[in-house]
């Protein structure tokens, strides 16, 4: 065995041979290495990481090994296949068809949630009552566990599609936990006072962006990829093609189609912008750049550490993240009467339920004189054209001999 009787041993010159049990069988395989001090701690490494991939289910004898006599007889059915295996393969087939940052975000979800809970399955074993009985166990929100079966249901699918299974046992179903009413929620935007706290303590070669931000609600991995080229000086819009994620190493264009949009250049935007035309148009780059390196932002979170931080706490702000500027955006164009699908389509969603179920608490007091319009324009002939509605016939005229009830004006009473 090896040098601690660990499973590890020199078996000749070039090689090593590690010792494991993978499903009641006791496996030798050989590494061609030589034996060396060095060597043998590498394949204790490696055995160490099999033994680990066993117990999280996600072990395949035939890709660890793929020389081996014994690979062939450890290959189950494709639909006996393990679980865990199927996912990870699936992915790396997979990410060539997603966006960097969806990519990765499977990556964690399989890695750190879905192999946990149903690695040791096989793949034609996973029933819905696995995964209600797995999800209700574990701590998390519903947009966590719906995230989580998004993603099951997408590998799920291209099984059935290559006829490995018969049928999806998530399609048409989705587990989700009885929460409980939040009072607060993410949106918490900057009032007025706040926005000029904050801008009176950036330093004024940072100030652009921040106000850039306030007044376009771009997203911050969105600011940070918009290029000069993007700005329309004469249509007054700046179109929105591109986000750079900490995931993606260059911008990649946005996940949905309302996602690529042009946003208004309101007054304050615009005048942020010629004052950031001093500081970076000649790079012919972007537009927005790290101030301490000089070069472009390689992620959001860096703004978070070199601006928000510092100015929040000059401030004297409460903190909140760099994404609020987002939510204070919608909030101050709501408020100030916008109309609900053109801030939808500012911000990249395809309809106003989303802009109406997150910021719906400042639309009722958008307008403080709500239906004054209405009530002038047809408040002083209400009596005329009830009185006329009421006494024109559906069909024609009234025979002459028709008797046609006075007209009661005032309040109805009861039952009418």
């Amino acid at each position: 065995m090896g040098r601690d009787g660990g499973g590890v041993r020199a078996a000749s010159a070039s090689s090593i041979e590690i010792t494991f049990q993978f499903q009641g069988v006791r496996c030798r395989e050989r590494i061609q290495l030589k034996p060396t001090a060095a060597n043998l701690k590498k394949a204790e490494l490696h055995k160490a990481a099999i033994e680990h991939a066993i117990l999280a289910g996600t072990f395949d004898y035939a890709t660890t090994f793929p020389n081996s006599k014994k690979a062939q007889a450890f290959r189950p059915p494709e639909d006996k296949k393990n679980l865990g295996v199927y996912l990870v393969e699936w992915l790396d087939r997979k990410k060539l068809q997603l966006k960097s940052s969806t990519a990765e975000h499977y990556r964690e979800m399989i890695m750190g949630r879905l192999v946990p809970m149903f690695g040791s399955l096989s793949l034609g074993e996973l029933s819905r009552k696995h995964v209600r009985d797995r999800l209700s166990q574990y701590k998390a929100g519903n947009k966590t566990l719906t995230n989580l079966q998004s993603c099951l249901r997408s590998a799920l699918n291209d099984a059935v599609e290559d006829e490995i299974l018969d049928v999806n046992p998530m399609v048409g179903w989705n587990y989700r936990n009885r929460e409980e009413l939040k009072e607060d929620d993410d949106v918490d935007p900057f009032t007025a006072e706040e926005q000029a706290a904050i801008l009176a303590a950036t330093p004024k070669d940072r100030q652009a962006q921040v106000i850039f931000s306030f007044w376009t609600g771009i997203r911050p991995s969105e600011l940070i990829a918009l290029e000069w080229g993007d700005i329309d000086w004469i249509g007054g819009v700046v179109r929105i093609v591109r986000a750079k994620t900490r995931a993606a190493n260059s911008p990649e264009t946005p996940k949905t189609a309302s996602g690529r949009r042009s946003v208004k250049l309101l007054g304050p935007a615009r005048d942020a912008l010629l004052k950031q035309k001093a500081q970076t148009f000649l790079a012919g780059g972007r537009v927005f750049m790290n101030p301490n390196s000089a070069q472009p932002w390689e992620e959001s979170g860096e703004i978070r550490k070199v601006i928000w931080l510092p100015a929040l706490r000059k401030a004297g702000v409460r903190y909140r993240r760099p994404y609020q500027t987002r939510h204070t955006y919608a909030s101050m164009m709501l408020s100030a009467g916008e109309h609900p699908m053109w801030v939808a389509s500012q911000m990249g969603h395809k309809d106003w339920t989303m802009i109406a179920r997150i910021y719906g608490r400042w639309m009722p007091s958008a307008d403080t004189d709500a239906g004054g319009r209405a009530e002038a324009l047809f408040g002083g002939n209400a009596k005329v054209m009830t009185t006329l509605s009421l006494q024109a016939p559906l069909h024609g005229s009234f025979p002459k001999d028709t008797k046609v009830a006075p007209i009661v004006t005032g309040r109805c009473g009861p039952g009418l």
